[in-house]
């Protein structure tokens, strides 16, 4: 169940920054399982709003192969800033906002399980001129590092992968330039707060096992989910500590309610 006062606040901020021709464009973040991508469905068909997600446009499988022989390795990867194409991105929210009550504009569509994109003749079409655009993503908002915070690595994945800083500095250069770009296109982003980032890696495992039909992930899988999101973990941190421009913020407590 989605909490009306989630639902509410967007379509509060669609309210605020709507205008005769134009379309607002709110972004909804937060940390992977807690509940952004529900919430921004359900605003979405509540309000007549527009859905899209970052996930939806990670550049395709190839082209980050060739980002990780070119930059780093762990580029072919997708999730991380860097890893999308933003170009798609921008052009979708154009072409929604452009859009006339007659109009099908097709959104772009990511397959996790081949981990590429899905030829466009299967992404969906949204049909007519919505209300808002809703964009949901992990670290929409998030802001980039000092220099000093990128000097040592933070999880085994960093210390083990990426020991001279390359990726992750190439992650922040990416946050700084063009997905600060990005975000400041946004008319208002509401951020969904996670309690800690071991909360995270609870909510990612309870999102796996409801896909395998488990009650529980296994202790190995568990295991595999926690290496996995420690590509995620130091934005993560850094949006949990304040390094995220949002103007809504909803603090959730480990089961993913809001906190007084």
């Amino acid at each position: 169940m989605i909490d009306a006062r989630l639902l509410d606040a967007v379509g509060a901020l669609i309210n605020a920054h709507g205008r005769p021709g134009h379309v607002p464009l709110i972004g909804i973040a937060g940390a992977q399982g807690s509940g952004k991508t529900t919430l921004a469905r359900a605003a979405a068909e509540r309000w007549g709003a527009a859905r899209l997600s970052l996930d939806d446009v990670y550049l395709t499988k190839a082209e980050r192969t060739a980002k990780g022989r070119a930059v780093h390795p762990l580029f072919a990867m997708r999730g991380p800033p860097g890893a999308h194409d933003l170009a798609l991105l921008e052009a979708t929210v154009e072409a929604l906002r452009a859009a006339r009550p007659d109009s099908r504009t097709p959104l772009p569509a990511f397959d996790k399980l081949s981990d590429d994109r899905r030829p466009e003749a299967q992404w969906p079409v949204f049909a007519g001129r919505p209300s808002a655009v809703l964009v949901d993503g992990w670290c929409l908002g998030a802001t980039a590092q000092a220099e000093a915070e990128l000097a040592e690595p933070i999880n085994g994945l960093e210390r083990e992968q990426d020991g001279q800083g390359v990726w992750r500095r190439a992650v922040n250069e990416a946050l700084a330039g063009p997905y600060a770009d990005l975000f400041a296109r946004f008319d208002a982003v509401l951020f969904l707060k996670a309690p800690t980032f071991d909360a995270v890696l609870d909510w990612r495992c309870e999102q796996e096992a409801g896909l395998m039909g488990l009650a529980d992930l296994p202790p190995e899988r568990r295991a595999a989910v926690a290496v996995f999101i420690q590509h995620f973990e130091r934005i993560t941190r850094h949006m949990l500590a304040g390094g995220v421009r949002a103007d809504v913020a909803f603090d959730l407590d480990e089961d993913r309610n809001l906190r007084p």
